[in-house]
């Protein structure tokens, strides 16, 4: 029984290696009328092999929408999919985005209809203003950006720049669609965007901020490091983030990977926790999982 036990422990670390070769970024955000584009990155042993996009909370119940090799019926007009083999990635264009597109989807490369190579993203169709980042940071001394999106309706709306809780500090692009002075730069580009600049960051900036369009707002955090700090790399839970084997994305911290968590073994059985895309937005999957309820089954 120790022994097995010893086996079975043993295994661990080669779990994860087998478990994602694909990733993606864990939350991507589009204009409701407008585009977006989803880059989705594969290991180089999976550069022949068919890729596909599908929509659903489940691999089991996901419906494709493109794959690269044509076999799909969706409107190409709405979704449109490409693989650069070189690169080891391909690339998902979704178009006239409506809300009901939000939701869960999986980037796909096709081994068997039980071992395919998933990853998943949550996609947020947004009618008002959003940002592309919720909350950026930048060191002391240097400069960061927020960029603001907003629908078409907002497109000849003033926007705004605020510290929140305090109005006084409001900056606006007036007509002109552009604000400048030595700290700040507003730039409206009056199709769906404007960029906020903060120039020469000091430690006081840091705090909660907010773009708004019109009468509608999103709040953003901004944090401020001190000049000459290092950066560790986390989950945004305090904790080392874990990569797949051979995957490409552990280069680039927008991408998600996979995290298991042991927990107590019994004989034979290893027992473990998947953290879903619901509770941290990590995103490699195994055989049977669940997106939305968080497990899966190997």
């Amino acid at each position: 029984m120790q022994r097995l036990f010893i086996l079975t422990l043993s295994l661990i670390p080669w779990i994860p290696a087998v478990l994602c070769w694909v990733s993606i970024q864990k939350e991507i955000t589009g204009l409701e009328g407008g585009s977006l584009t989803v880059q989705c990155r594969y290991g180089s042993h999976h550069a022949n092999h068919v890729k596909y996009w599908c929509h659903g909370g489940t691999r089991e119940f996901c419906e494709i929408l493109a794959r690269t090799d044509g076999k799909s019926r969706a409107n190409q007009n709405k979704v449109s999919i490409s693989d650069n083999r070189d690169g080891f990635m391909f690339t998902v264009t979704m178009n006239n985005l409506k809300e009901k597109d939000s939701g869960w989807y999986w980037c796909g490369v096709e081994i068997a209809s039980w071992a395919d190579d998933l990853a998943f993203t949550q996609v947020k169709v947004i009618h008002g203003v959003s940002v592309v980042n919720s909350t950026v940071s930048g060191e002391e001394g240097s400069s960061l950006t927020v960029q603001c999106l907003y629908t078409q309706r907002f497109r000849l709306s003033e926007k705004k720049w605020c510290r929140s809780g305090d109005l006084s500090s409001c900056l606006s692009t007036g007509s002109k669609g552009s604000y400048e002075d030595g700290s700040v730069a507003i730039s409206d580009d009056r199709k769906e965007a404007f960029n906020v600049t903060l120039k020469k960051l000091q430690m006081s900036d840091a705090g909660w901020y907010s773009c708004s369009a019109g009468q509608q707002q999103v709040d953003v955090r901004v944090q401020v490091r001190p000049h000459g700090s290092t950066i560790l790399q986390t989950d945004g839970r305090g904790s080392q983030v874990s990569t797949c084997s051979g995957n490409r994305a552990r280069d680039n911290p927008t991408y998600s990977e996979s995290a298991l968590v042991p927990l107590p073994l019994h004989v034979g059985v290893y027992s473990g926790v998947f953290v879903s895309p619901a509770s941290s937005g990590l995103g490699c999957i195994g055989k049977k999982d669940t997106a939305q309820e968080g497990f899966f089954t190997l």
